[in-house]
């Protein structure tokens, strides 16, 4: 599903007025307080999403009645949380309605399942060989290839984004050949809100035989998710974007690909076996799972997971969309700005500049007035360098953001625009 940045019809606009984003409000402690004397309007979600109190109450709950280590403890407490995290890996696999949970590994986030990829598919590359990213990439998804690269002597190729920020499918595909080893791409940008069609791209890698890796961490607190329905071989999500903890994600892997690729790091549970002469790996998924995971992160996520899925994943998709489309309309109608991201197909990020002020200048103001927005090149330099600016400044929305806190958003802009005229 591709999230459009126009062209609400009645359907949405009745499921948004069904939509009580209120309610759902009141789920988030955080969102109670105040800065600077304002409700704190919260639009960095694309860095970090609030945690509601159902997250919140999981980790408690393990720390205070449950704490212990996980697979081989024998006493109650190791089998209670043996039980709560495995039973967190089958969210997560119906989260991303993965075959199995085999395929459902446990990282730190997006950046360690797209390292952990990476770092293992040197095995597959060699001198002259092609890694294939594109232009719109966070750095999670650029320097581990680099990495690998580098490692190896195979070549980094690089899709190149057009003027409104979405990824030229033509040179996408020229650039699809024999020598590519494998094709990693973003759903969505964290800093464009660009929302990729995946779907045919991952068709023009599967017709030269190419496997492909999706970095999902912008797009699954936004859009429902089947990974086998996209058919990618690895898909790789961060907890704390979706409103989970920190230091926990998941990467989907194709069960065979998991399968072929030795392990990136030793130790703990990702052995069977181990003698001075030789170590015997553990079955899927914990061959990939080395040392004492995050387990009440890992909990957490799993009651994201629950959270998601009872506030309904379609439902907030459109509802999100009502509050990009108000807010691109409001913020295109102040003096000076310049919106930097205009893709036909968008999430909710709102990226933009503001003439002869720093986005840094423009998110300090907003904070004086209790908007909390990002500044800076959000860890994706080069789609930066591609329109010929340092950064931007970026308001991100999430399912508990409303109209109101946007026109806020944009009276403090239009306060920007006078302070620095």
């Amino acid at each position: 599903m591709a999230i459009a940045s126009s062209g609400i019809g009645t359907a949405d606009i009745e499921t948004a007025s069904a939509y009580d984003v209120e309610r759902v409000r009141a789920d988030f402690p955080l969102l109670r307080q105040t800065i600077e004397g304002q409700p704190v309007a919260y639009l960095d979600n694309a860095a970090t999403t609030q945690k509601p109190q159902a997250v919140i109450d999981a980790l408690v709950r393990f720390y205070t009645e449950d704490c212990s280590n996980i697979h081989r403890s024998v006493h109650r407490l190791g089998e209670r949380a043996t039980e709560q995290y495995e039973a967190a890996r089958g969210k997560v696999r119906t989260f991303l309605n993965a075959a199995s949970e085999r395929e459902i590994v446990f990282v730190r986030g997006t950046t360690e399942g797209i390292n952990l990829v990476a770092q293992s598919f040197r095995s597959r590359l060699a001198a002259g060989d092609e890694v294939l990213i594109t232009g719109l990439e966070h750095h999670s998804n650029i320097v581990p290839w680099q990495l690998a690269c580098e490692a190896t002597g195979a070549n980094l190729k690089v899709a190149p984004l057009n003027e409104k920020g979405e990824v030229d499918l033509d040179a996408y595909r020229g650039l699809l050949g024999s020598r590519t080893k494998i094709t990693a791409f973003a759903h969505i940008s964290n800093a464009l809100g660009t929302v990729n069609p995946i779907e045919e791209m991952i068709r023009a890698a599967h017709a030269q035989g190419v496997p492909v890796l999706v970095d999902g961490a912008q797009a699954a607190p936004h859009l429902p998710l089947d990974v086998r329905a996209l058919d990618c071989e690895f898909y790789a999500i961060s907890g704390h974007k979706m409103y989970g903890p920190t230091g926990i994600g998941a990467l989907y892997g194709k069960e065979k690909w998991l399968e072929r690729l030795p392990p990136w790091q030793g130790g703990g549970d990702m052995i069977r076996s181990v003698t001075f002469e030789k170590t015997t790996y553990n079955e899927l998924p914990y061959k990939f799972e080395a040392g004492t995971p995050n387990i009440a992160g890992t909990i957490g996520l799993g009651a994201a997971c629950d959270y998601l899925q009872a506030l309904g994943r379609e439902r907030i998709a459109r509802y999100e969309q009502t509050l990009l489309a108000y807010g691109t309309e409001l913020l295109c109608g102040v003096p000076g700005l310049r919106m930097v991201g205009t893709a036909a197909e968008k999430a909710g990020v709102l990226s933009f500049t503001m003439a002869g002020v720093h986005p840094h200048d423009v998110g300090t103001v907003l904070d004086s007035l209790g908007v909390a927005v990002r500044a800076g090149h959000h860890c994706a330099q080069p789609v930066m360098d591609r329109f010929a600016i340092p950064a931007t400044t970026r308001a991100s929305l999430g399912l508990y953001n409303t109209r109101a806190e946007l026109d806020r958003l944009a009276a403090g802009l239009r306060r920007v625009g006078e302070m620095f005229r």
